[in-house]
């Protein structure tokens, strides 16, 4: 396989390091060569200067080999144009990055098609949705759906009044239907559960469940949940307003924006949310803002140490649900170790999504976890698949990988050792990275 990527940014980089781990002929190009200066060195790629909107320096990529080409630069006009040269001149799917919303409405998905543009992506999307997901339950740290809720995903930081602390799972206590264990994630370690291993106070506990178990799931994790009215948001970036406008109507929502100029346009744009012109960094600016009556903070400045600054503050005034963005990858186990309820990084949230057009399996979802180097996967067990085979605990399944749940018919449940999969069923699928291609000729 061969990937083009155009733009050394911060979501080329991640998404060639990621790729970079698995036998894939990677090419990355910028016109800035400073900005993949150490890439080259360090990873197995080919990195070169040029501009994507160049013909010539296309075809010097290799582009009509190319089995993806992804242009992810600053400029949206020059990331589909690229994408449309890419396409004629024989790129097999294409990919552009984009900051205009209206593209992304479906009556718009032909125009581009008809173009050469296969895939947009809007990382501020995609990472306001993450934080619409973490408010509409206030005691997960994550919350992912799948194939249309029937199974769910739950990242829960457990405390000491937890029933389940402690308890070995080969004793046979979460021998239950109910919902699984899927990972562990301890300090700087991501363990997957096995019959030794138990859950300890301030671990990140990862689980599967279908939505009639989400209450039983809160009651053994001492968990209390409380509405989400509130919420101060401090930064008015673009994923800012995107959450602002996905929010429902009865909350209530207040941006502080130390711009005067981007407070003025929010304002205009922003029908049901009141915007400050004021400096979230000021404690007192905070108080007079009134942190101390919100349910929810959250932080998505620009700057990584200051969201997670806000979010400390909001701590210390009783704030429970905190939310930071956090672009600097080595800050997040620091974040998580500070108790930030959810951190949210743009960059692994869009390589997760384009690296699922990847991989050859049906694979309907790939979603990252923030704060683990894993991956969430659903699969679509093919006929005649090795997967359908035997049953779980007979598959010999490679390493750091378990099987969640699966979903047949539209009905969600949890799997064990004596599950059978049988084709067409949904399968979630909990891994590290670096086994997703490992596990995609079980499935197809």
């Amino acid at each position: 396989m061969k990937i083009v990527i155009a733009g050394a940014g911060s979501v080329g980089r991640h998404l060639a390091k990621l790729m970079a781990r698995e036998n894939i002929d990677i090419v990355i190009m910028d016109k800035k060569p400073e900005h993949f200066m150490d890439l080259g060195e360090n990873y197995d790629l080919m990195t070169m200067e040029g501009s994507p909107t160049s013909i010539h320096d296309l075809e010097n990529a290799g582009i009509k080999n190319a089995d993806l080409f992804v242009a992810v630069t600053p400029s949206e006009s020059a990331n589909t144009t690229s994408c449309i040269f890419a396409n004629r001149l024989g790129a097999k799917k294409t990919l552009a990055r984009i900051d205009n919303y209206e593209y992304l409405l479906p009556k718009n998905k032909e125009i581009f098609e008809k173009i050469g543009v296969n895939y947009l992506i809007y990382p501020e999307v995609l990472a306001s949705e993450e934080i619409i997901q973490s408010l509409k339950t206030s005691w997960l740290r994550q919350h992912m759906y799948f194939c249309n809720g029937a199974l769910e995903l739950l990242a829960i930081k457990i405390r000491s009044n937890a029933v389940i602390l402690n308890k070995k799972f080969s004793t046979g206590f979460f021998n239950h239907e109910k919902y699984r264990i899927v990972a562990i994630k301890r300090k700087n370690r991501t363990i997957i559960p096995k019959g030794e291993d138990w859950v300890l106070a301030n671990d990140i506990v990862y689980v599967i469940a279908s939505p009639q178990n989400i209450e039983f799931v809160r009651q053994n994790f001492g968990k209390e949940d409380y509405p989400i009215k509130n919420i101060m948001i401090l930064g008015g970036s673009r994923i800012a307003q995107k959450t602002a406008q996905s929010l429902p109507k009865s909350v209530n929502v207040k941006i502080i924006e130390r711009d005067k100029e981007k407070s003025h346009l929010l304002a205009e744009k922003l029908e049901n949310t009141l915007v400050i012109n004021a400096d979230g960094r000021d404690v007192e600016v905070l108080v007079e803002e009134g942190i101390k009556e919100m349910d929810a903070v959250v932080a998505v400045t620009e700057n990584s140490e200051e969201n997670i600054l806000s979010c400390l503050i909001a701590k210390r005034f009783g704030i429970r649900k905190t939310i930071a963005e956090v672009e600097n990858i080595d800050y997040i186990t620091l974040a998580e170790s500070m108790d930030i309820g959810t951190v949210i990084n743009k960059k692994t949230i869009t390589a997760s999504y384009i690296y699922q057009l990847m991989l050859d399996a049906d694979v309907l979802n790939v979603k990252n976890l923030t704060l683990v180097n894993a991956e969430v996967v659903e699969f679509v067990a093919k006929e005649g698949s090795k997967i359908t085979k035997k049953p779980i605990k007979n598959l010999n399944l490679p390493d750091n990988v378990n099987l969640g749940g699966i979903i047949r018919n539209g009905v969600g449940g949890v799997v064990f050792g004596n599950t059978q999969i049988a084709p067409n069923d949904h399968v979630i699928v909990f891994c590290a990275a670096a086994s997703i291609r490992k596990l995609e000729s079980f499935f197809n």
